[in-house]
């Protein structure tokens, strides 16, 4: 695959992606509010866009990487997906706690 079909397809599922938070906000407005921790980036994200993978959600950035990835044969699963996703979900997990002995310290 070249790179200008890549960039096709990175630019299609990019379209496809926000349409579904669009669409999920249109049919549930509270969506875009509602908030949840993704289970393959860690980080508080609203409900709008997000998918449900073999039982994991997913916020709707994680779900443009997996359904980009899924298109361009660079994961097969959600799994593989989450595997290269540990450092980032470590990392949003080390803010929290951060964030949270700053909070009840004042």
């Amino acid at each position: 695959m070249d790179k200008e079909n890549e960039l096709k397809i990175i630019e299609d599922m990019q379209a496809v992606v926000e349409q579904m938070r669009l669409d999920d906000i249109e049919e549930n407005p509270d969506s875009e509010y509602d908030m949840f921790e993704c289970q393959c980036c860690g980080e508080e994200k609203p409900l709008a866009g997000s998918v449900v993978y073999e039982g994991i959600r997913v916020c709707n950035d994680c779900v443009l990487l997996a359904e980009t990835g899924f298109a361009l044969g660079k994961i097969k699963s959600i799994n593989d997906l989450m595997k290269n996703m540990e450092d980032k979900k470590l990392e949003a997990q080390c803010r929290f706690i951060q964030q949270d002995e700053i909070e009840h310290n004042n």
